[in-house]
Protein backbone atom coordinates (compact mmCIF):
# COMPACT_ATOMS: atom_id res chain seq x y z
CA UNK A 1 0.00 0.00 0.00
CA UNK A 2 2.90 2.37 0.79
CA UNK A 3 4.86 1.38 -2.87
CA UNK A 4 1.24 2.36 -4.02
CA UNK A 5 0.99 5.69 -2.73
CA UNK A 6 4.91 6.68 -3.39
CA UNK A 7 4.24 5.54 -6.95
CA UNK A 8 1.10 8.02 -6.99
CA UNK A 9 3.09 10.35 -5.79
CA UNK A 10 5.52 10.31 -8.32
CA UNK A 11 3.17 10.45 -11.07
CA UNK A 12 1.29 13.01 -9.56
CA UNK A 13 4.70 14.61 -9.43
CA UNK A 14 5.56 13.95 -12.92
CA UNK A 15 2.10 15.43 -13.99
CA UNK A 16 1.84 18.42 -12.55
CA UNK A 17 4.41 20.38 -14.66
CA UNK A 18 3.11 19.44 -17.77
CA UNK A 19 -0.27 20.29 -16.22
CA UNK A 20 0.53 23.34 -15.09
CA UNK A 21 2.25 24.28 -18.94
CA UNK A 22 -1.04 23.00 -20.51
CA UNK A 23 -3.20 25.33 -18.58
CA UNK A 24 -0.34 28.30 -19.12
CA UNK A 25 -0.51 27.61 -22.93
CA UNK A 26 -4.32 28.72 -22.99
CA UNK A 27 -4.86 32.55 -23.57
CA UNK A 28 -5.29 34.38 -20.46
CA UNK A 29 -6.19 38.04 -19.76
CA UNK A 30 -2.78 40.27 -20.11
CA UNK A 31 -3.16 43.45 -18.05
CA UNK A 32 -0.98 45.46 -19.48
CA UNK A 33 -2.36 44.60 -22.55
CA UNK A 34 -5.81 44.93 -22.01
CA UNK A 35 -4.79 48.42 -20.47
CA UNK A 36 -3.44 49.61 -24.18
CA UNK A 37 -6.73 48.26 -25.61
CA UNK A 38 -8.62 50.73 -23.44
CA UNK A 39 -5.83 53.75 -24.17
CA UNK A 40 -6.06 53.00 -27.67
CA UNK A 41 -10.03 52.44 -27.51
CA UNK A 42 -10.40 55.88 -26.37
CA UNK A 43 -8.24 57.18 -28.71
CA UNK A 44 -10.27 56.10 -31.72
CA UNK A 45 -13.25 57.02 -30.51
CA UNK A 46 -11.58 60.97 -30.12
CA UNK A 47 -10.85 60.47 -33.95
CA UNK A 48 -14.99 60.98 -34.60
CA UNK A 49 -15.05 64.77 -32.88
CA UNK A 50 -11.96 65.82 -34.61
CA UNK A 51 -13.33 64.53 -37.89
CA UNK A 52 -16.34 66.37 -37.28
CA UNK A 53 -13.70 69.49 -36.88
CA UNK A 54 -11.43 68.66 -39.80
CA UNK A 55 -14.96 68.77 -42.02
CA UNK A 56 -16.80 71.84 -39.94
CA UNK A 57 -13.92 73.95 -40.90
CA UNK A 58 -14.23 73.21 -44.88
CA UNK A 59 -17.71 74.10 -45.38
CA UNK A 60 -20.15 76.86 -45.75
CA UNK A 61 -20.61 79.09 -41.83
CA UNK A 62 -24.30 77.66 -42.55
CA UNK A 63 -23.84 74.34 -42.89
CA UNK A 64 -21.00 74.22 -40.13
CA UNK A 65 -23.15 72.78 -37.13
CA UNK A 66 -24.52 70.29 -39.58
CA UNK A 67 -22.03 69.29 -40.91
CA UNK A 68 -20.30 68.34 -37.45
CA UNK A 69 -23.39 66.48 -36.20
CA UNK A 70 -23.46 64.11 -39.22
CA UNK A 71 -19.71 62.82 -37.43
CA UNK A 72 -21.23 63.23 -33.51
CA UNK A 73 -23.96 61.51 -34.21
CA UNK A 74 -22.48 57.95 -35.43
CA UNK A 75 -21.27 57.93 -31.91
CA UNK A 76 -24.87 57.16 -31.37
CA UNK A 77 -25.95 55.10 -34.04
CA UNK A 78 -23.04 53.43 -34.99
CA UNK A 79 -22.21 52.36 -30.99
CA UNK A 80 -26.06 50.87 -30.24
CA UNK A 81 -26.41 48.97 -34.09
CA UNK A 82 -22.71 47.73 -33.23
CA UNK A 83 -23.54 46.26 -29.67
CA UNK A 84 -26.49 44.88 -30.93
CA UNK A 85 -25.91 43.38 -34.35
CA UNK A 86 -23.21 44.79 -36.03
CA UNK A 87 -20.60 43.02 -33.86
CA UNK A 88 -21.92 39.34 -34.26
CA UNK A 89 -22.77 39.81 -38.02
CA UNK A 90 -19.08 40.44 -38.13
CA UNK A 91 -17.03 38.44 -35.74
CA UNK A 92 -19.43 36.36 -34.71
CA UNK A 93 -18.78 32.76 -36.30
CA UNK A 94 -19.06 32.47 -39.62
CA UNK A 95 -19.41 29.09 -42.23
CA UNK A 96 -19.28 31.33 -45.26
CA UNK A 97 -16.64 33.46 -44.50
CA UNK A 98 -19.08 36.20 -45.85
CA UNK A 99 -20.88 36.83 -43.05
CA UNK A 100 -20.86 35.76 -39.33
CA UNK A 101 -23.54 34.22 -36.60
CA UNK A 102 -26.09 35.87 -34.40
CA UNK A 103 -24.20 34.61 -31.21
CA UNK A 104 -24.08 38.09 -30.22
CA UNK A 105 -26.90 39.59 -30.68
CA UNK A 106 -28.10 42.09 -28.73
CA UNK A 107 -25.26 42.47 -26.66
CA UNK A 108 -25.38 38.65 -25.33
CA UNK A 109 -22.64 35.73 -24.83
CA UNK A 110 -19.66 38.91 -24.52
CA UNK A 111 -17.11 38.13 -22.15
CA UNK A 112 -15.94 40.15 -19.68
CA UNK A 113 -13.23 38.68 -18.44
CA UNK A 114 -12.34 35.69 -20.90
CA UNK A 115 -10.78 36.65 -24.47
CA UNK A 116 -11.70 36.10 -28.12
CA UNK A 117 -10.01 33.45 -29.21
CA UNK A 118 -6.20 33.77 -28.77
CA UNK A 119 -6.26 37.14 -27.70
CA UNK A 120 -5.24 38.42 -24.11
CA UNK A 121 -8.03 41.01 -23.78
CA UNK A 122 -11.50 40.79 -22.69
CA UNK A 123 -13.44 39.50 -25.60
CA UNK A 124 -15.94 42.76 -24.26
CA UNK A 125 -12.70 44.94 -24.53
CA UNK A 126 -12.41 43.53 -27.97
CA UNK A 127 -15.53 44.97 -29.19
CA UNK A 128 -15.68 47.48 -27.87
CA UNK A 129 -12.38 48.53 -29.86
CA UNK A 130 -14.14 47.49 -32.69
CA UNK A 131 -17.32 49.79 -32.06
CA UNK A 132 -14.63 52.80 -32.68
CA UNK A 133 -13.98 51.51 -35.93
CA UNK A 134 -18.05 50.88 -36.94
CA UNK A 135 -18.39 55.12 -35.83
CA UNK A 136 -15.78 56.56 -37.60
CA UNK A 137 -16.19 54.66 -41.12
CA UNK A 138 -20.05 55.81 -41.76
CA UNK A 139 -18.86 60.07 -40.73
CA UNK A 140 -15.84 59.43 -42.93
CA UNK A 141 -18.43 59.19 -45.85
CA UNK A 142 -20.66 62.24 -44.70
CA UNK A 143 -17.92 64.64 -45.96
CA UNK A 144 -18.78 64.28 -50.06
CA UNK A 145 -22.31 65.13 -49.06
CA UNK A 146 -21.61 67.61 -46.89
CA UNK A 147 -24.10 70.72 -47.08
CA UNK A 148 -26.88 68.56 -49.63
CA UNK A 149 -27.98 65.68 -47.69
CA UNK A 150 -31.13 64.99 -45.00
CA UNK A 151 -30.46 64.61 -41.55
CA UNK A 152 -32.88 61.88 -41.21
CA UNK A 153 -32.29 60.12 -44.44
CA UNK A 154 -28.43 60.18 -43.53
CA UNK A 155 -29.32 58.49 -40.32
CA UNK A 156 -31.19 55.63 -42.29
CA UNK A 157 -28.77 55.37 -44.72
CA UNK A 158 -25.93 54.76 -42.74
CA UNK A 159 -27.54 52.20 -40.30
CA UNK A 160 -28.19 50.27 -43.04
CA UNK A 161 -25.12 51.05 -44.40
CA UNK A 162 -22.97 49.68 -41.20
CA UNK A 163 -25.26 46.69 -40.88
CA UNK A 164 -25.44 45.78 -44.34
CA UNK A 165 -21.94 47.03 -46.25
CA UNK A 166 -19.54 47.85 -43.41
CA UNK A 167 -20.22 44.44 -41.01
CA UNK A 168 -19.87 41.70 -43.99
CA UNK A 169 -16.32 43.66 -45.16
CA UNK A 170 -15.27 43.82 -41.12
CA UNK A 171 -16.09 39.74 -41.54
CA UNK A 172 -13.98 38.69 -45.21
CA UNK A 173 -11.20 40.59 -43.50
CA UNK A 174 -10.95 40.32 -40.22
CA UNK A 175 -12.97 37.12 -39.05
CA UNK A 176 -10.67 34.30 -38.39
CA UNK A 177 -12.84 32.40 -41.00
CA UNK A 178 -13.29 35.41 -43.16
CA UNK A 179 -12.82 34.44 -47.19
CA UNK A 180 -10.63 37.39 -47.34
CA UNK A 181 -8.49 36.65 -44.18
CA UNK A 182 -8.23 33.00 -45.77
CA UNK A 183 -7.14 34.05 -49.29
CA UNK A 184 -4.11 35.75 -47.27
CA UNK A 185 -5.01 39.29 -47.73
CA UNK A 186 -2.98 41.54 -45.08
CA UNK A 187 -5.27 44.84 -43.43
CA UNK A 188 -3.75 45.79 -40.31
CA UNK A 189 -6.19 47.99 -39.40
CA UNK A 190 -8.60 49.28 -42.23
CA UNK A 191 -7.32 49.94 -45.56
CA UNK A 192 -10.29 47.81 -47.16
CA UNK A 193 -12.88 47.80 -44.62
CA UNK A 194 -12.70 51.43 -43.76
CA UNK A 195 -10.91 54.07 -45.92
CA UNK A 196 -11.09 52.13 -49.77
CA UNK A 197 -14.92 50.90 -48.44
CA UNK A 198 -15.78 54.96 -47.50
CA UNK A 199 -14.33 56.28 -50.11
CA UNK A 200 -15.99 54.32 -52.90
CA UNK A 201 -19.68 54.16 -51.25
CA UNK A 202 -19.17 58.05 -51.37
CA UNK A 203 -18.67 58.24 -54.82
CA UNK A 204 -21.63 56.49 -55.13
CA UNK A 205 -23.15 58.35 -52.80
CA UNK A 206 -22.64 62.04 -54.73
CA UNK A 207 -23.55 60.07 -57.68
CA UNK A 208 -27.05 59.54 -56.23
CA UNK A 209 -27.41 63.03 -54.84
CA UNK A 210 -25.73 64.79 -57.83
CA UNK A 211 -23.97 68.00 -57.51
CA UNK A 212 -24.51 71.32 -55.54
CA UNK A 213 -26.05 73.95 -57.40
CA UNK A 214 -23.75 77.26 -57.70
CA UNK A 215 -20.14 77.95 -56.86
CA UNK A 216 -18.37 76.36 -54.25
CA UNK A 217 -17.46 79.06 -51.71
CA UNK A 218 -14.00 79.47 -49.71
CA UNK A 219 -13.91 77.43 -46.08
CA UNK A 220 -15.64 79.04 -43.34
CA UNK A 221 -12.69 78.58 -40.55
CA UNK A 222 -9.20 76.76 -41.46
CA UNK A 223 -8.08 76.65 -38.17
CA UNK A 224 -10.98 74.24 -37.09
CA UNK A 225 -9.74 72.10 -39.98
CA UNK A 226 -6.02 72.14 -38.58
CA UNK A 227 -7.03 71.30 -35.11
CA UNK A 228 -9.22 68.45 -36.20
CA UNK A 229 -6.04 67.27 -38.47
CA UNK A 230 -3.80 67.48 -35.58
CA UNK A 231 -6.54 65.43 -33.06
CA UNK A 232 -6.62 62.63 -36.02
CA UNK A 233 -2.96 62.29 -36.18
CA UNK A 234 -3.52 61.75 -32.69
CA UNK A 235 -6.15 59.43 -32.35
CA UNK A 236 -4.44 57.52 -35.16
CA UNK A 237 -1.95 55.85 -32.99
CA UNK A 238 -4.68 54.21 -31.01
CA UNK A 239 -6.59 53.04 -34.34
CA UNK A 240 -3.36 51.50 -36.17
CA UNK A 241 -1.03 50.77 -33.37
CA UNK A 242 -3.93 49.62 -31.23
CA UNK A 243 -4.68 47.05 -33.68
CA UNK A 244 -1.78 44.97 -32.58
CA UNK A 245 -4.42 43.64 -30.31
CA UNK A 246 -1.52 43.65 -27.36
CA UNK A 247 1.57 45.66 -26.03
CA UNK A 248 4.24 44.49 -28.07
CA UNK A 249 6.83 45.04 -30.84
CA UNK A 250 3.89 45.18 -33.59
CA UNK A 251 2.02 47.80 -31.52
CA UNK A 252 5.46 49.85 -31.21
CA UNK A 253 6.20 49.70 -35.04
CA UNK A 254 2.56 50.66 -36.21
CA UNK A 255 3.34 53.42 -33.92
CA UNK A 256 6.63 54.46 -35.60
CA UNK A 257 5.16 54.15 -39.08
CA UNK A 258 2.01 55.85 -38.47
CA UNK A 259 3.98 58.58 -37.32
CA UNK A 260 6.45 58.49 -40.55
CA UNK A 261 3.64 58.16 -43.00
CA UNK A 262 1.93 60.65 -41.84
CA UNK A 263 5.05 63.68 -42.01
CA UNK A 264 5.28 61.85 -45.33
CA UNK A 265 2.26 62.45 -46.81
CA UNK A 266 2.29 66.03 -45.12
CA UNK A 267 5.56 66.92 -46.99
CA UNK A 268 4.99 65.03 -49.93
CA UNK A 269 0.92 66.87 -50.42
CA UNK A 270 2.78 70.64 -49.91
CA UNK A 271 5.57 69.59 -52.86
CA UNK A 272 2.75 68.71 -55.18
CA UNK A 273 0.95 71.52 -54.15
CA UNK A 274 4.26 73.98 -55.26
CA UNK A 275 5.23 72.09 -57.85
CA UNK A 276 1.53 72.39 -59.40
CA UNK A 277 0.76 75.95 -58.52
CA UNK A 278 3.72 77.56 -56.76
CA UNK A 279 2.11 77.91 -53.38
CA UNK A 280 1.25 75.82 -50.34
CA UNK A 281 -2.32 75.77 -48.46
CA UNK A 282 -2.97 74.67 -44.79
CA UNK A 283 -6.01 72.47 -46.16
CA UNK A 284 -3.24 71.01 -48.09
CA UNK A 285 -0.73 70.14 -45.56
CA UNK A 286 -4.00 68.72 -43.38
CA UNK A 287 -5.02 66.63 -46.11
CA UNK A 288 -1.87 65.90 -46.71
CA UNK A 289 -1.06 63.88 -42.92
CA UNK A 290 -4.54 62.30 -43.18
CA UNK A 291 -3.53 61.24 -46.66
CA UNK A 292 -0.20 59.66 -45.17
CA UNK A 293 -2.46 58.13 -42.52
CA UNK A 294 -4.80 56.76 -44.84
CA UNK A 295 -2.31 55.34 -46.90
CA UNK A 296 -0.31 53.61 -43.73
CA UNK A 297 -3.44 52.24 -41.93
CA UNK A 298 -3.60 48.61 -43.89
CA UNK A 299 0.27 48.39 -44.13
CA UNK A 300 1.36 49.73 -40.08
CA UNK A 301 1.97 46.20 -38.36
CA UNK A 302 3.59 44.24 -41.67
CA UNK A 303 6.13 47.33 -43.11
CA UNK A 304 9.28 48.53 -41.27
CA UNK A 305 10.30 52.62 -41.64
CA UNK A 306 11.54 52.33 -45.10
CA UNK A 307 8.23 51.12 -46.59
CA UNK A 308 6.25 53.63 -44.12
CA UNK A 309 8.36 56.80 -45.55
CA UNK A 310 7.58 55.37 -49.58
CA UNK A 311 3.87 54.32 -48.83
CA UNK A 312 3.39 58.35 -46.84
CA UNK A 313 4.98 59.76 -49.79
CA UNK A 314 3.48 58.43 -52.84
CA UNK A 315 -0.18 58.42 -50.76
CA UNK A 316 0.22 62.60 -50.02
CA UNK A 317 1.21 62.67 -53.75
CA UNK A 318 -0.64 60.56 -55.36
CA UNK A 319 -4.12 61.64 -53.30
CA UNK A 320 -3.25 65.21 -53.76
CA UNK A 321 -3.30 64.60 -58.10
CA UNK A 322 -6.39 62.73 -57.31
CA UNK A 323 -8.70 65.59 -56.32
CA UNK A 324 -8.40 66.69 -59.96
CA UNK A 325 -10.56 63.54 -60.62
CA UNK A 326 -13.73 65.07 -59.21
CA UNK A 327 -13.72 67.78 -61.75
CA UNK A 328 -12.58 65.56 -64.58
CA UNK A 329 -15.10 62.63 -64.08
CA UNK A 330 -17.81 65.34 -62.66
CA UNK A 331 -18.90 64.01 -59.52
CA UNK A 332 -19.35 66.70 -57.18
CA UNK A 333 -17.41 65.20 -53.81
CA UNK A 334 -17.66 67.87 -51.11
CA UNK A 335 -14.67 67.60 -49.16
CA UNK A 336 -12.36 65.33 -51.39
CA UNK A 337 -13.45 62.12 -49.65
CA UNK A 338 -12.75 59.72 -52.48
CA UNK A 339 -9.47 61.19 -53.49
CA UNK A 340 -8.01 61.06 -50.06
CA UNK A 341 -9.79 58.10 -48.67
CA UNK A 342 -10.88 55.69 -51.35
CA UNK A 343 -7.47 56.69 -53.82
CA UNK A 344 -5.37 56.59 -50.34
CA UNK A 345 -7.10 53.09 -49.16
CA UNK A 346 -6.63 51.36 -52.88
CA UNK A 347 -2.96 52.18 -52.89
CA UNK A 348 -2.44 51.50 -49.12
CA UNK A 349 -3.97 48.37 -49.29
CA UNK A 350 -1.70 47.15 -52.69
CA UNK A 351 1.28 48.79 -51.44
CA UNK A 352 0.51 46.42 -48.50
CA UNK A 353 1.92 43.53 -50.39
CA UNK A 354 4.64 45.52 -52.41
CA UNK A 355 6.49 46.58 -48.66
CA UNK A 356 5.30 43.69 -46.23
CA UNK A 357 8.49 42.45 -44.35
CA UNK A 358 8.41 38.84 -42.50
CA UNK A 359 10.91 40.72 -39.95
CA UNK A 360 8.32 42.91 -39.15
CA UNK A 361 5.80 40.91 -38.60
CA UNK A 362 5.20 36.93 -38.70
CA UNK A 363 2.03 36.93 -40.39
CA UNK A 364 3.46 38.27 -43.02
CA UNK A 365 5.61 35.42 -44.14
CA UNK A 366 3.00 33.37 -44.78
CA UNK A 367 1.19 35.82 -46.70
CA UNK A 368 4.55 35.79 -48.85
CA UNK A 369 4.91 32.03 -49.09
CA UNK A 370 4.28 31.85 -52.57
CA UNK A 371 6.41 35.01 -53.64
CA UNK A 372 5.59 38.97 -53.58
CA UNK A 373 3.29 39.18 -56.46
CA UNK A 374 1.06 36.28 -55.69
CA UNK A 375 0.43 39.05 -52.55
CA UNK A 376 0.18 41.96 -54.34
CA UNK A 377 -2.27 39.83 -56.73
CA UNK A 378 -4.61 39.14 -53.69
CA UNK A 379 -4.05 42.52 -52.62
CA UNK A 380 -5.75 43.67 -55.48
CA UNK A 381 -8.80 40.82 -55.68
CA UNK A 382 -9.69 42.15 -51.73
CA UNK A 383 -9.27 45.51 -52.89
CA UNK A 384 -11.15 44.41 -56.29
CA UNK A 385 -13.78 42.45 -54.15
CA UNK A 386 -14.12 46.24 -51.51
CA UNK A 387 -14.73 48.23 -54.36
CA UNK A 388 -17.40 46.21 -56.08
CA UNK A 389 -19.29 45.40 -52.99
CA UNK A 390 -19.16 49.01 -51.26
CA UNK A 391 -20.29 50.43 -54.82
CA UNK A 392 -23.11 48.28 -55.31
CA UNK A 393 -24.38 48.05 -51.75
CA UNK A 394 -24.39 51.29 -51.90
CA UNK A 395 -26.54 51.94 -54.56
CA UNK A 396 -28.81 49.63 -53.85
CA UNK A 397 -29.47 50.62 -50.28
CA UNK A 398 -29.65 54.37 -50.94
CA UNK A 399 -31.97 54.72 -53.63
CA UNK A 400 -32.30 57.47 -56.46
CA UNK A 401 -32.79 60.69 -54.75
CA UNK A 402 -33.79 59.70 -51.45
CA UNK A 403 -31.74 61.94 -48.96
CA UNK A 404 -31.31 64.56 -51.59
CA UNK A 405 -31.48 67.91 -49.31
CA UNK A 406 -34.75 70.24 -49.97
CA UNK A 407 -32.10 73.06 -50.95
CA UNK A 408 -28.75 72.06 -52.71
CA UNK A 409 -27.31 75.39 -53.35
CA UNK A 410 -23.44 75.18 -52.54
Amino acid sequence: MNAYKRISALGAAIALPALSFAQSAEPAIDKGDSTWMIVSTALVLLMTPALALFYGGMVQKKNVLNTMLLSFVMMGVSSISWAMLGYSLAFGESTTGFIGSIQYLWGQNISLDTPLGEQTIPAALFMLFQMKFAIITPALISGAVAERIKFSGYLVFTLLWSLLIYAPLACWTWNSNGWLMNLGALDFAGGTVVHLASGVSAIALVMILGPRKGKSLPPNNITLTLLGAGLLWFGWFGFNAGSALAMDSIAVNAFLTTHLAAAAGLISWMSVEWIKQKKITAIGAASGLVAGLVGITPAAGFVGVGGALAIGLLAGGVCCLAVDLKHKLGYDDALDVVAVHGVGGLLGSILTGVFASPAVNSAAAGALENGRMQLVLVQLAAAGATIAFAFCGTWLSAGRGFWRKRSTKS
